[in-house]
């Protein structure tokens, strides 16, 4: 089998818009966070995935190198109360982790898939 079969970069693309990452046509996710055993389109088993802690470890790196530096600048710029402080950068930064969180699960289950990791080893369907 050769490595070229299953590119990186597209699967991470397919993975991150919650698709599958062998066709690009089935949805990856049955729910917010649930993967299905299955593509729906091509039938590629997807229940060999071991996401665990990537997806919340990446979403919490992401979301706070944005926020953090936007909570100083705010700070020194315009210097808000603390009510609205905490409102507004705390309503930010859980919207900004509800919408990171599936996508990088798609990414973490593409990764493993297109580098024939934890059971992705058998040929595409």
């Amino acid at each position: 089998m050769s490595e070229t079969d299953r590119p990186m970069p597209p699967a991470i693309w397919r993975g991150f818009r919650r698709l599958c990452p062998n066709c690009g046509e089935g949805r990856m996710m049955r729910g917010y966070l649930k993967v299905r055993d299955e593509c729906p389109q091509c039938g590629e088993a997807l229940h060999h995935h071991r996401a665990d802690d990537g997806p919340p470890y990446l979403t919490l790196l992401i979301v706070g190198h944005i926020v953090g530096p936007l909570m100083l600048w705010a700070y020194i710029r315009y210097e808000p109360s603390p009510l609205v402080f905490i409102v507004v950068f705390g309503a930010m930064s859980v919207l900004m982790s509800l919408w990171f969180l599936p996508r990088l699960k798609g990414a973490i289950v593409a990764v493993q898939w297109a580098a024939r990791m934890h059971g992705f080893g058998g040929r595409a369907a």
